[in-house]
């Protein structure tokens, strides 16, 4: 497995033989980055860069994606290489699996299952670090009790809304802070700009490993396909955002990690400087290269080969191998 590349320098992505070099001015000077392409699983362009088609093409045969981040550090595009692992026969499964209502809901909700299991788990720490967590865990327990009697995804979805909302008015606790809620669209303050900026992250490592199997990331279970987004990414990421994300936030924020002069804030907005991503992005991939002895493989595992593992548990399941479980942390 190859190493993923954080370009936050803007400038010019060039290619020339086997080597990807990112060049950029520098008092009066171009400055080069060498970048062997047999090194690289992913980009991430954190900076404003300049390519061509032919640069695409390369990364394509290479299998490497290009994930785009604009100026305030939101998620906004990948180039998605041509599928090398592509399978008629799990694609067929996807569609027919997403088309019949009852098999469609047995997926959802067991991402939904797996996305509440790592919440509650990361509740149940707080609680015996002494914080009153009672709360928002009672509204978790409540809606894991509930959810096999969701009729349909559109409940599924509710249930799993109240379930993060109560999640989320926990952390004022956790993070020592006060008058927080959780504000997307935009972000309305330095927590809220990193769990943005974490899921955006999260997202894109998601699509990255599922370049590496068989599913069409478009086809989803949870979430609702639609166009302009793999939404696949969207439902393996519901599991794993407690796990990293929200392990991130709470590492970089009560470690004191981040100051204010990380944050740009204006009415209303808040986004990261390069400075904090840097920081942000130095916690993300530290978490996902930690890793776990797995029970299974009796070897230990990255969090990001967890996440594969994920997507090859789903893939059994489509083609009736084993039921698919989630991932439920046993560490």
């Amino acid at each position: 497995m190859g190493r993923t590349y954080y370009l936050f320098r803007s400038g010019r992505l060039r290619r020339r033989q086997n080597t990807l070099y990112l060049e950029w001015e520098a008092d009066g000077q171009v400055e080069r980055q060498a970048i062997p392409i047999e090194d690289v699983e992913a980009l991430y362009a954190m900076g404003e860069l300049d390519l061509n088609t032919r640069l695409l093409s390369f990364l394509g045969r290479h299998g490497v994606g290009l994930h785009v981040f604009n100026y305030y550090g939101f998620y906004v595009g990948s180039f998605y290489p041509r599928e090398a692992h592509a399978s008629g026969q799990v694609v067929v499964a996807q569609a027919l699996h997403y088309a019949d209502p009852a098999r469609r809901l047995t997926l959802a909700r067991r991402f939904v299952e797996g996305a509440l299991f790592h919440m509650r788990r990361n509740l149940l720490y707080y609680r015996r670090q002494g914080l009153a967590v009672e709360a928002p865990l009672a509204v978790i327990e409540q809606s894991l009790g509930e959810l096999e009697r969701c009729p349909e995804v559109h409940a599924l979805m509710g249930l799993e809304g109240r379930a993060r909302d109560a999640y989320y008015s926990a952390f004022p606790l956790i993070l020592n802070l006060e008058g927080f809620r959780r504000s997307r669209r935009p972000p309305e303050n330095p927590v809220n700009a990193l769990i943005s900026f974490g899921n955006g992250l999260l997202y894109a490592a998601v699509l990255s490993e599922l370049y590496h199997t068989p599913l069409h990331p478009a086809v989803s279970f949870l979430h609702e396909p639609s166009a302009g987004r793999f939404s696949l990414a969207l439902d393996i990421a519901e599991i794993f955002k407690p796990l990293v994300v929200d392990r991130m936030v709470f590492t970089l924020m009560n470690r004191n990690a981040l100051s204010e002069e990380d944050f740009l804030e204006e009415v209303g907005f808040c986004y990261l400087k390069d400075e904090g991503r840097k920081k942000a992005v130095m916690e993300f991939e530290e978490r996902l290269r930690e890793t776990v002895q797995h029970p299974r493989l009796k070897r230990p595992v990255s969090y990001r080969t967890l996440i594969r593992l994920e997507a090859y548990k789903l893939v059994r399941h489509l083609l009736g191998m084993e039921p698919y479980e989630p991932l439920k942390a046993w560490w």
